[in-house]
């Protein structure tokens, strides 16, 4: 056997002597993940020895009926345990072509412990956050107040025409050599 034939399987052994077992829920090749769900749980269900590629799991533990599928004798499907059930231990029953199977399945009781504190600030900014260089900062909240009441002053106004009146006298003198025909 090569040396990569002889890790493969070494590796395949190792994973499953450390994949923890799912609960058996009977001795009828059901088996459930994980072995015992709280109420609200999503769990796996897995069939063995079903000559099917269908099958259907139903439990008054579950939200709605389980359908399971696959091929080769294992059928595997996901449903959800209720989440107003008390704890205790429920039939699944797995119709499996003409075969029926039942098994339990355990539910365990609510959890006690106190759900986690509300954070008291947001986890993100819910506003603009105060930073930036040169003139992106934002002004004081002292300041900020003026500037939204004073609006543009007369530097800025005398600064405003200048600009118009030079863009005005460049396109006057680009409209005159162009109907010259310079340029």
């Amino acid at each position: 056997m090569g040396l990569l034939k002889v890790t493969l399987c070494t590796g395949a052994a190792l994973a499953a002597a450390l994949t923890p077992a799912a609960h058996a829920a009977g001795d009828g090749g059901v088996s459930v993940t994980p072995s015992t769900p709280a109420p609200g749980t999503d769990v796996t269900l897995r069939v063995t020895d079903c000559a099917e590629r269908t099958a259907v799991a139903a439990s008054p533990a579950f939200v709605a009926d389980v359908r399971l599928s696959g091929g080769d004798g294992t059928l595997v499907g996901a449903g959800r345990v209720r989440s107003t059930l008390p704890a205790g231990t429920y039939d699944v029953e797995i119709t499996c072509g003409a075969t029926d199977r039942t098994a339990p399945l355990t539910v365990a009781g609510r959890s006690t412990a106190p759900a986690p504190a509300r954070p008291s600030a947001p986890a993100s900014p819910v506003a603009p956050v105060e930073a930036g260089g040169g003139g992106a900062a934002h002004p004081s909240a002292a300041d900020a107040g003026r500037a939204r009441t004073a609006g543009p002053g007369a530097g800025h106004t005398t600064t405003g025409l200048v600009l118009a009146g030079a863009a005005a006298v460049a396109v006057a003198l680009g409209g005159a050599r162009r109907s010259r025909g310079t340029g």
